[in-house]
């Protein structure tokens, strides 16, 4: 053999692609790696919920819901310059009424870090939870309103 591949594609040793066509000569380009195979770099600016939360699970305050609304208190508002920088996030964000969910991606921590700190935010009166007087299990009226509209698109 001479060095330059057949004329004919179809036979062993001839080339793919033109030699004249731009990569030609070039490598072909790494694989991605699989979505099953993605590999993700810790994020070493990150702190670990357990240090948030001084390694506890729940709050030494109330239960929350994740869906129970929270404000800032005049004590909060007051003091938030004193609190541990995620403490006075939260303080901040809760200005106005929102949920421990909402607070949790607005803040992009895990809901369970937000559930304690917002708890002990509340048992120390920085916080105040809404919640609602009546209960939607006890409102008879709304009940029957949406079960007539099911029936109507049934």
């Amino acid at each position: 053999m001479t060095g330059n591949p057949p004329d004919n594609p179809d036979q062993p040793g001839a080339a793919r692609v033109r030699p004249y066509l731009p990569g030609a000569e070039q490598p072909p380009p790494p694989q991605q790696p699989a979505p099953h195979e993605y590999q993700q770099t810790p994020d070493h600016g990150a702190l670990r919920p357990y240090l948030l939360t001084g390694g506890r699970v729940s709050s030494t305050g109330v239960a929350l819901e994740i869906e129970a609304q929270v404000v800032t208190t005049e004590l909060g508002q007051a003091t938030r310059e004193g609190l541990a920088y995620e403490k006075r996030d939260i303080v901040e964000l809760c200005d106005a009424p929102l949920s421990v969910a909402e607070t949790a991606a607005r803040l992009g921590l895990h809901i369970g870090v937000v559930r304690v700190l917002v708890g002990d935010l509340v048992a120390l009166g920085h916080l105040a939870v809404l919640r609602p007087e009546v209960g939607l299990a006890s409102d008879v009226e709304t009940i029957e309103k949406v079960i007539r509209g099911l029936q109507a698109i049934s």
